[in-house]
């Protein structure tokens, strides 16, 4: 396992991640930054804790929007099975995002 300090708002976390993933990681603790700016821009300065609640409230209204959006454009096509190694991939790609989660709460 590979371990990457990331930067969000000022603050460092050191978060370990499978080898080859720092990159990806690197990438979306910048996406969580720009959030925090943004909401800082408009409401001005926050608690760290609000200010990530809000920056996971954004990421999680997107993240509602698209799954309706693919929802939408699945039933307007027929549905493909799920092979077996994709969804091993995903089963993986959440229990990472689990990880970090619990990783930036210890921190």
């Amino acid at each position: 396992m590979a371990q990457v300090t990331i930067r969000i708002n000022g603050y460092s976390y050191a978060v370990t991640c499978e080898d080859g993933q720092e990159p990806r990681l690197t990438e979306m603790a910048s996406e969580i930054d720009r959030r925090i700016s943004s909401i800082k821009a408009i409401g001005g300065q926050s608690g760290e804790s609000r200010l990530l609640v809000l920056a996971s409230l954004l990421l999680a209204d997107e993240l509602h929007d698209t799954k309706a959006a693919l929802d939408m454009a699945k039933a307007s096509k027929p549905a493909k099975p799920s092979s077996p190694e994709h969804n091993a991939r995903l089963r993986r790609i959440a229990a990472r995002a689990e990880e970090i989660a619990a990783d930036l709460a210890e921190s």
